[in-house]
């Protein structure tokens, strides 16, 4: 199975870290390591799915969790926790009132397999169905309306918002963070391609096609 899907591992176990990538690599995925004070650079790397596993201190999964759903660009990234041992949770592992709030998509416990995981895995990513997050910037509300009316039709877009103008444009990415912006040239208040370039240079993740 060829492809370059990109798994992000969040986990304090060199050992476990070690095996899991090398099983799958050997699958042929991407796989990015990283601890808990780096997930939001590592995130940048745009991944796949994220497999949270076992860190510390206790709660700090939990914590990772919530900012992952809770994030408008992240959130709906397939999330497989892995919780610690019986015996390990009260140090790294997710405490009852924790569990209760769970939104992943997947729950295993260790110790596991990496091996085993590969199955979960692939099912969790054929199931994703990543949306492309799209902001429309015009200012003649009939040209807003087309457009979303045709990109409505499409299965992998969501329009998340429309700006007025390229000012209106650069605040509703930074509060949307779309994956896309459509931008019109000729605006008041601040053109598309003054907002462009604002845009670039503040959420380079996001890209701006002028229309």
């Amino acid at each position: 199975m060829g492809n370059e899907q990109k798994i992000l591992l969040i986990d304090d176990e060199p050992d476990f870290v070690e095996a899991f990538s090398r099983t799958l690599e050997a699958k042929s995925y991407q796989v990015i390591t990283t601890s808990r004070e780096q997930v939001q650079e590592r995130m940048k790397d745009e991944p796949d799915i994220v497999v949270l596993g076992t860190i510390t201190p206790a709660g700090e999964a939990f914590r990772l969790h919530q900012w992952l759903k809770g994030h408008p660009r992240y959130k709906d990234i397939p999330l497989l926790v892995i919780d610690a041992r019986l015996e390990e949770r009260p140090v790294k592992g997710w405490k009852r009132e924790e569990g209760m709030q769970l939104e992943a998509e997947g729950y295993v416990t260790k110790p596991i397999e990496p091996a085993s995981l590969v199955p979960r895995i692939q099912s969790l990513l054929e199931k994703a169905t990543r949306m492309i997050k799209v902001l429309v910037t015009d200012d003649h509300t009939m040209v807003r309306d087309g457009i979303c009316a045709v990109l409505t039709l499409q299965k992998d877009m969501d329009v998340v918002g429309e700006a007025v103008n390229g000012q209106d444009a650069i605040e509703k990415v930074l509060r949307l963070l779309p994956d896309v912006v459509l931008m019109d040239i000729v605006m008041p208040v601040m053109s598309g391609l003054e907002a462009t370039k604002r845009i670039t240079k503040e959420c380079p993740q996001t890209k701006v096609l002028i229309t």
